[in-house]
């Protein structure tokens, strides 16, 4: 399942989580430099290769548990772009274990989620389970990591499947836009890369290039192991199971593994003529891996226009470079992105779904013909992109700029509408208890331990998140506002000042020069952008 992102979705991570219990006690044997204590239910380990495991202690009746590669559309090259949209869509098919449809039987067997989704950053397969199912489920996604078959005809019909997929999102302004965006907004490099795989390269990738590409980036340092609700040890143990085998790039954390692995020897038997992505020989493609492993995000901007008669809408996104996750102001860019809210035309909300946003208040309640408005947010690593997507009727184009511009210029002062004190607060519980909310799902809360030890190398409190975001004054959301959307020199922009300042403006529908000229509008009437 290639994951998609809606305009309307704010990216932030990490994302608040409750207060649990205190964490079980470390298994023996385990270096106290290797394990810590997080939070008072987070722990993580390491194992001898270098794999991470974490695992809060959430009460409950069922597990969730992931495995979490640092890996993902941004560390694709031309030469290798859509691998990972063809790598999640052929997971839990044939390995060297099991068949097809033995694969499918257990996994039915589960009674539960197991699921294999990819992103910019990182590819993850996760899964619910009763306490039981825990090692069945760990060994069916050990066995699809580890030793896929891939044979042609999985690859050809999955390769079939994802073209229809394409095709499918291509059709659909609201699912594609994001997409061009990104690639618009970061042309050629990392965040850019599509996370579609291209139709083009369909023809391609076969078998030899998805597993020189997991034989890059499947490296135990990249793996984060994650659990909700079992205990520490039990995970710790079923990951060295099933994950331990797998060598660390590093030297001595290789001698480690083998001299590990060799005492698990007859717990972990190789089936003959293994075909694991870590091991197998007949993998000679080139690898991008050192070009690409420290690669920064360079934010370009850019303008892309999609004439399209048949449309009814005209699709509008107007955006800026945001900020990275580890940026001191990502709170405050969060709360902006809540403050502005919006959505459809049509909602069936109510108090606390967001009916009183900046966007319903100030845009879908003054102007009939705008059909959708909302505020955007999508945070990665080292950069991201802030701004406010909308589809309005033709008639409405000439005037949906002006609109749109106005919003994002009365987030960067006193002036022009400004920021009331009542709905700076509100923005700001509704970004905590929309984060906290989100948790009460278990795939969500194992999600957000695993990508938060993946990228912070630990779980933040949940004291200190909701403490920085009620923190934040008005000032900090003007200042905030003024860093993203008004870079005044390449010593003041974001990303490392490898971004360059400018807007990023894509659109389609019909009729699209009635838009007039969009990013001198921003400039010299608004001021927004370089």
């Amino acid at each position: 399942m290639i994951r998609i992102p809606r305009p309307s979705t704010s990216s932030l991570v990490p994302r608040v989580k409750a207060i649990q219990s205190s964490p079980p006690i470390l298994r023996k044997g385990y270096a106290s430099s290797s394990s810590h204590i997080l939070s008072p239910a987070s722990v993580v380990t390491t194992l001898p290769n270098k794999i991470r495991v974490a695992t809060e202690s959430l009460p409950g009746h069922f597990h969730a548990v992931g495995i979490y590669v640092d890996a993902g559309s941004r560390f694709e090259s031309q030469r290798t772009s859509g691998i990972s949209h063809l790598l999640d869509r052929l997971a839990f098919k044939s390995t060297d274990k099991h068949s097809d449809e033995e694969m499918t039987r257990l996994i039915d067997s589960l009674g539960s989620q197991v699921t294999c989704s990819s992103s910019r950053e990182t590819i993850m397969y996760q899964s619910t389970v009763f306490p039981q199912s825990l090692p069945l489920a760990l060994e069916l996604i050990s066995s699809t990591i580890k030793h896929p078959q891939m044979t042609p005809e999985e690859i050809t019909a999955q390769k079939e499947a994802a073209a229809y997929e394409i095709r499918e999102i291509w059709s659909k302004p609201e699912l594609i836009l994001p997409e061009i965006f990104h690639t618009v907004a970061f042309q050629q490099n990392t965040l850019g890369m599509p996370l579609l795989c291209p139709e083009s390269q369909l023809s391609k990738i076969g078998a030899t290039e998805i597993r020189g590409f997991m034989k890059d980036w499947y490296q135990p340092e990249r793996m984060v192991i994650a659990g909700v609700g079992m205990p520490h040890n039990e995970l710790v143990e079923l990951s060295e199971k099933f994950f331990g085998d797998i060598p660390s790039t590093s030297a001595s954390a290789s001698a480690s593994t083998s001299i590990h692995s060799s005492l698990h020897a007859s717990t972990q038997p190789q089936p003959s003529g293994s075909k694991s992505f870590a091991t197998v020989s007949n993998v000679s493609t080139p690898s991008d891996y050192n070009e690409l492993v420290n690669a920064k995000a360079v934010y370009t901007g850019g303008e892309h226009y999609i004439e399209n008669a048949e449309d009814q809408l005209v699709h509008l996104h107007i955006g800026f470079e945001g900020l990275g996750i580890h940026d001191p102001d990502i709170y405050a860019l969060a709360t902006l992105q809540t403050l502005l809210g919006g959505g459809g035309s049509f909602s069936a909300g109510g108090p606390g779904k967001g009916m009183y946003t900046r966007l319903y208040t100030k845009v879908l309640n003054q102007h009939y013909s705008v059909d959708y408005c909302a505020g955007f947010h999508h945070c990665y690593a080292d950069s991201g992109l802030f701004g406010i997507a909308a589809s309005v009727y033709p008639q409405f184009a000439p005037r949906i700029v002006d609109v749109i511009a106005g919003q994002l210029h009365s987030l960067t002062g006193q002036m022009f509408g400004g920021i009331e004190e009542r709905e700076f607060k509100r923005a700001k519980n509704m970004l905590k208890s929309t984060l906290v909310m989100a948790l009460e799902s278990r795939l969500t809360a194992v999600e957000d331990l695993g990508r938060q030890v993946q990228i912070h190398g630990h779980k933040v409190p949940v004291e200190e998140m909701c403490s920085k975001i009620d923190e934040l004054t008005l000032e900090d959301l003007w200042r905030t506002a003024n860093r993203v959307l008004r870079p005044t020199s390449s010593t003041s922009r974001l990303n490392y000042g490898l971004g360059s300042g400018k807007p990023t403006i894509v659109a389609q529908g019909p009729n699209l020069s009635a838009l007039g000229d969009v990013k001198r509008t921003l400039r010299e009437r608004w001021g927004l952008g370089l």
